[in-house]
């Protein structure tokens, strides 16, 4: 069993899966690809990716264009994070808006991003470690970057930025990026 939000923006889905506690610690299933596609989550699973990063540390605004879009469906396994998609959906209603979650290893919490929208991530603790499952293959060709901290977004990252790849801090900002994605209807 597992819970599921949605956000007033539409394909994003926060996912709190049920966790069994006691005396030896916690079992949970981090993935069971029926039940997820029962709430929402059809994608087809390629790649997983881990990282771990610093307290501060942030890495984004990152997708792909298409045909090598990916959806992500990220958790943490250590520590926490500050987690944001930004619609970047032609044709959407909520084009160039962001949602944020906190995720974190206490509260089991999954975010599901689906192709369409940019995806980073400010690290809340020292060696916060993500694990995100992909529905594509990374693709350096296809990858684009918006400006983590573009004014028009105006995120509210709950900390000073440490450190940010050299990559991440020449990304785009929004007015200016042009979109390959159109909303399907």
């Amino acid at each position: 069993m597992i819970q599921v939000t949605k956000f007033g923006i539409e394909g994003l889905l926060l996912i709190e899966p049920r966790v069994f506690v006691d005396d030896r610690g916690y079992f949970k299933e981090t993935f069971h690809a029926a039940r997820y596609a029962e709430a929402g989550i059809d994608g087809n699973f390629v790649q997983d990716n881990e990282s771990m990063s610093g307290k501060y540390i942030v890495r984004g605004l990152h997708l792909q264009d298409p045909p090598f879009a990916q959806g992500k469906l990220i958790r943490v396994i250590a520590g926490s994070i500050f987690d944001v998609a930004v619609d970047v959906r032609v044709g959407s209603a909520t084009y160039g808006k962001f949602q944020s979650v906190v995720l974190s290893a206490q509260n089991h919490l999954q975010f599901w991003i689906p192709p369409g929208f940019a995806h980073g991530f400010m690290a809340l603790e020292d060696n916060t470690i993500i694990n995100y499952k992909c529905t594509g293959f990374y693709n350096s060709s296809a990858e684009r970057t918006i400006m983590w901290n573009d004014p028009d977004l105006a995120i509210p990252w709950p900390g000073p930025s440490s450190v940010v790849s050299s990559k991440d801090n020449r990304g785009e900002f929004l007015r200016m990026f042009q979109s390959k994605f159109n909303l399907k209807l």
